[in-house]
């Protein structure tokens, strides 16, 4: 059975998320923390239209990348390979023949040193259909490497954020009640500065018999910083300002909830600002636990050790009394 929370009126509704502020009609999580991008799917226009395909390429993992760009480069010899095996391997000087794999291997091989203007010299093309082919393969191939290259410059130069964020949102103890935290860290040798986050949170509520998504803007004890080389805990104090007040840990779990993190910070390097998103569903809020520091000095204290491998290590711990109020709930 799921509950919903009636929310108390005078929290103010956050109505810049871009997923609509009283939409019923959302399916699944706003944001997929495993790529930083909305979990939306366009339809209405095609292909061709509905896709760019340089941020594609640039989006795509490196693995992804990679094998890619192999296998366009084995396709297009192959089937320049298939063309020069028609025309006829006759018109192809130089070349050892023998059985049908053995040729179309010559063949094949001969496309690619084409493609690649390498050209060894042992096979040439005789003929103009042939010579034809070889001349227009070695144009594609230089607008091909002149793309390529293009694109490993764009996925080397473009600016990221290399931000790691903890696997789980954690309620904890905060001075005399509970916050609502989760925490951040740099995972490469990159100097951001000016770091800023900005936490909103969906959650289905009733309104007239329906449910439907309400977002709430959540404060922050602390929105931004001014260097962001150690790890992060970004905190919002759960009080009557805050819309989980009175929650209990029942309520986190039956209660539809997504928190949408946005994070951005200056690159010194790139001189550019680099963003950085991820989000926090019902069953990722951990009730009851406290983040384990990760970062301590060295032996002879000289410098401090930033130990990522701590950032998703916390400890269950009991919390204040004061939170267990008993909320107004609906069942639907």
């Amino acid at each position: 059975m799921a509950v919903t929370r009636k929310i108390n009126s005078p929290l103010k509704q956050e109505e810049n998320t871009g997923f609509g502020a009283n939409s019923n009609n959302s399916g699944g999580r706003f944001y997929d923390p495993s790529r930083g991008r909305a979990n939306i799917v366009k339809t209405g226009v095609n292909l061709l239209n509905g896709s760019s395909w340089y941020h594609t390429m640039l989006g795509m993992s490196r693995v992804r990348f990679l094998f890619l760009i192999f296998i366009s480069y084995v396709l297009v010899n192959l089937v320049f390979a298939g063309i020069y095996y028609l025309i006829g391997i006759k018109h192809l000087s130089g070349i050892n023949t023998g059985s049908d794999w053995k040729n179309f291997s010559e063949v094949f091989f001969f496309s690619t040193q084409t493609f690649t203007t390498v050209g060894y010299g042992r096979i040439s093309p005789t003929g103009f259909l042939t010579s034809a082919v070889a001349t227009f393969e070695a144009f594609i191939g230089l607008l091909s490497f002149a793309i390529a290259t293009g694109l490993f410059y764009g996925r080397f130069s473009r600016p990221k954020a290399f931000l790691k964020f903890s696997d789980n949102a954690i309620i904890a103890p905060y001075k005399d009640g509970t916050a609502l935290m989760f925490r951040m860290a740099p995972y490469k040798n990159n100097n951001l500065s000016e770091g800023e986050a900005k936490v909103t949170v969906g959650m289905q509520i009733e309104e007239n018999g329906k449910l439907v998504n309400k977002f709430y803007t959540l404060n922050l004890e602390i929105a931004n910083i001014n260097a962001l080389v150690l790890s992060w805990t970004v905190v919002h104090a759960i009080n009557e300002k805050s819309p989980f007040y009175g929650f209990t840990e029942e309520d986190i779990k039956n209660t539809s909830i997504e928190i949408l993190v946005f994070v951005k910070a200056f690159d010194e390097v790139f001189a550019n600002t680099v963003v950085e998103r991820t989000s926090y569903i019902s069953k990722e809020i951990v009730w009851g636990a406290k983040f384990k520091l990760m970062y301590h000095p060295n032996n002879d204290k000289t410098k401090t050790i930033l130990d990522l491998d701590k950032l998703n290590s916390f400890e269950m711990v009991e919390l204040p009394q004061q939170m267990m109020i008993v909320p107004e709930l609906s069942q639907a």
